[in-house]
């Protein structure tokens, strides 16, 4: 499935140019800081992504969006941001960047269509269904279940990647890549609350065993 640009009524769409800067710029001074290592969960987990798909990462860095764009350089990422951060003197920048505004503690219908949409059109969406940066024993903060309701709305995979924390400056960047998980596949296009939960309960699960491999 080919990735599909969301349409602007404004007519220029920012955000491929400026991912696409940002990428070209940065790439080899990235590389040379970074070195990442990317560690697949399974041989199954090495396939390319391709179409809509929901990428979802543990949350330890504010730099990791950037992580996630060195590692899977191949795509273009919609991050999905707070409305504390879209609201400051950086919000012009993330839009332009592609990144989508969002009411943590009320998510409205629209938002939710907004993300629903681009997953079907073939987009990538980013995020991080912790809600917050967490880091040591507050990693195993517990998902939420709002990215499973988006995954069932679209019909796209969800698929959990690992984030190793760095501990300096010169620290490699270490990343697992999950398989794919089609939430639909295991439960039908109209589960119960309680296979919605257990979706994001497996999810959760399968994040904490990309963690182990990451050590």
């Amino acid at each position: 499935m080919k990735e599909v640009k969301t349409k602007k009524t404004g007519g220029f769409d920012p955000v491929p140019f400026v991912q696409g800067f940002i990428k070209v710029t940065g790439a080899i001074p990235s590389l040379l800081w970074l070195r990442p290592k990317r560690i697949y969960a399974s041989e199954k987990a090495r396939e390319k992504i391709k179409g809509g798909a929901l990428i979802i990462a543990n949350h330890s860095d504010f730099v990791d969006p950037v992580y996630l764009m060195t590692v899977l350089w191949y795509r273009q990422h919609h991050f999905i941001c707070s409305e504390e951060i879209m609201d400051s003197k950086a919000g012009g920048f993330l839009r332009a960047c592609g990144c989508i505004r969002i009411d943590r503690k009320n998510v409205t219908i629209n938002t939710m269509r907004d993300i629903t949409d681009r997953l079907k059109q073939g987009q990538v969406v980013s995020l991080f269904p912790q809600g917050r940066i967490s880091v040591g024993e507050d990693e195993g903060a517990k998902f939420k279940s709002g990215m499973t309701l988006m995954a069932i709305r679209s019909g796209a995979p969800i698929i959990p990647v690992y984030v190793k924390p760095r501990n300096g400056f010169f620290d490699r960047l270490k990343v697992v890549i999950g398989e794919r998980v089609s939430v639909t596949e295991l439960y039908g296009e109209r589960p119960t609350f309680a296979e919605i939960d257990a979706a994001t309960r497996l999810l959760y699960e399968r994040e904490k065993q990309l963690k182990e491999l990451a050590e």
